[in-house]
């Protein structure tokens, strides 16, 4: 008989890895109870009119679909992962035709009582391709073939959700640049991606023409301090300094005592006025010029082609900086300018209106102190005071009932299942199931990370589920068929 297709045998199984997701889903279920809790109908759980029933329901089915994978042939999920893959990005595009509009996003598909999400299983499906074509003969992430087919694979889903207006989704499949990153790919790409993101975030927290004055500051620290190393520089750097500091008020004192007329303010209410700040760049320019050009005509031409360079990374990241400021809080729509600004400008956002969920979500987290409220105990989650508590905002429920003890106990078995994954993914034989694992383990710190980062305010609301923990039948049963082709695989970690 073919060792593939031998029944899965219980010694088989990494068993922590089994216990670590049932511990998950068990909690899961009991914070969803806790929520929904009704003293005047104890057994809810039975009804599958109410949340916890569904979810009780979800969870006997995903037990069950677990059982299946488990007898299933190993092989089976390499040899179709790229069917699994294309019929997923079907399900993705009918979404935009047939799908039902759910907060703003058209995501999800309606039968009966319940709803479906294909990106979950996109999720699951893209882990297969990834790990089906990186695994292939003669992929080498150094070449820009094989690059190009890895980001084609991950950005088509990420286009597609984007469509249907579900950004937390979308950002989720970021994640593969981790198994990128395990498979060799290039350094310099993580840091180009990181640098912009930073620049992107700086141009969305303060005014772009600071940031584009503070990157020139950079580059002519730089250039002063190699080509004009003399007092009279560095005294002239720190002035500047403190003019980008004091700025408004110099600029204010300047044009009373000279008289200029500034631009009249737009008719148009809508219209943004004109920046008198950007003229403080003309001194910044000047300053960098006078420290650099003296040199760079003296026909040396690896330092002029370095010198060039350096302009044109400057320019590049200028342009960022101001055209994410423009896209954000001019091209986007406004419910998704104020989750930026509740991200990084809280102090201009309403307590009462954008604001409220954050701010309810902390006072939950925190409310439950030390030793928490306990089990059923607690005042925030009984009055229903955070909203979307039984998905996005279920980590609240946690805090307050179960404390700080419990919010870091969950933390501790995501830990584990996450370090027990990497070692899974270590042990393989077989490329296909290691790339595989990494995955699955990328898909599921991307949702740990940014869910909890959202609940505290480190990350922007973006509706991102729990792993296992957060209410939705078609979470569950993503991350379920996730966790059980790894058991699987590497049930049979030593075929390759």
């Amino acid at each position: 008989m073919d060792n593939r297709q031998q029944p899965i045998k219980l010694a088989e199984l990494d068993r922590l890895t089994l216990a670590l997701y049932m511990a998950l889903v068990v909690i899961g279920w009991l914070m969803i109870y806790a929520v929904n809790y009704d003293s005047n109908d104890p057994t809810a759980f039975f009804d599958l009119g109410h949340s916890v029933g569904k979810q009780l329901f979800f969870i006997v089915v995903c037990f069950v679909l677990l059982f299946f994978i488990l007898l299933s042939d190993w092989t089976f999920w390499r040899t179709f992962a790229f069917i699994f893959y294309i019929f997923s990005l079907f399900l993705l595009i009918g979404t935009i035709f047939f799908g039902r509009e759910v907060n703003g996003a058209n995501a999800w598909y309606q039968f009966g009582g319940f709803t479906f999400q294909p990106a979950e299983i996109a999720k699951f499906a893209t882990c297969l391709a990834m790990a089906s074509y990186l695994s292939a003969t003669g992929v080498n992430l150094r070449d820009f073939r094989s690059r190009f087919f890895a980001f084609g694979i991950m950005l088509l889903p990420i286009l597609i959700i984007l469509l249907q207006k579900d950004t937390g989704s979308a950002l989720v499949f970021l994640s593969f640049m981790l198994v990128l990153y395990r498979e060799g790919l290039n350094s310099s790409w993580y840091v180009f991606g990181l640098s912009a993101a930073a620049l992107i975030i700086l141009g969305l927290v303060f005014p772009p023409v600071f940031v584009v004055a503070g990157l020139m500051l950079l580059l002519s620290a730089r250039y002063f301090s190699m080509f004009r190393n003399r007092l009279p520089w560095y005294l002239a750097f720190l002035l500047l300094v403190a003019m980008t500091i004091w700025w408004p008020d110099i600029f204010s004192f300047f044009v009373k005592m000279t008289g200029i007329q500034l631009p009249a303010p737009p008719l148009d209410e809508k219209a943004k006025p004109f920046d008198t700040n950007v003229f403080m760049l003309i001194p910044h320019g000047i300053f960098m010029l006078s420290a650099v050009l003296p040199h760079y005509f003296k026909k040396n031409l690896p330092q002029q082609r370095g010198i060039q360079a350096n302009f044109l990374i400057l320019m590049a990241a200028s342009a960022m900086v101001f055209l994410a400021n423009f896209i954000c809080f001019t091209v986007l729509a406004p419910h998704q300018q104020e989750r930026i600004k509740v991200w990084l400008r809280p102090q201009e956002c309403d307590p009462r209106g954008s604001l409220y969920n954050i701010l309810h979500s902390k006072m939950a987290i925190g409310a439950g102190g030390f030793w928490g409220k306990g089990f059923l105990e607690g005042n925030m989650t009984k009055l229903k005071y955070v909203p979307e508590q039984t998905t996005d905002f279920i980590f609240c429920t946690v805090g307050e009932e179960q404390g700080f003890v419990g919010v870091m106990g969950i933390i501790v078995i995501f830990s584990l299942l996450l370090y027990r994954l990497s070692i899974l993914a270590e042990r393989q034989r077989s490329n296909f199931s290691r790339l595989y694992i990494y995955s699955v383990t990328g898909i599921i710190f991307m949702h740990f990370l940014v869910n909890i980062g959202m609940t505290m305010g480190l990350f922007p609301i973006v509706g991102i589920p729990l792993p296992f923990i957060s209410y939705g039948g078609s979470s569950l049963i993503g991350f379920t068929l996730m966790m059980g082709v790894v058991l699987k695989l590497d049930s049979h970690r030593n075929m390759a």
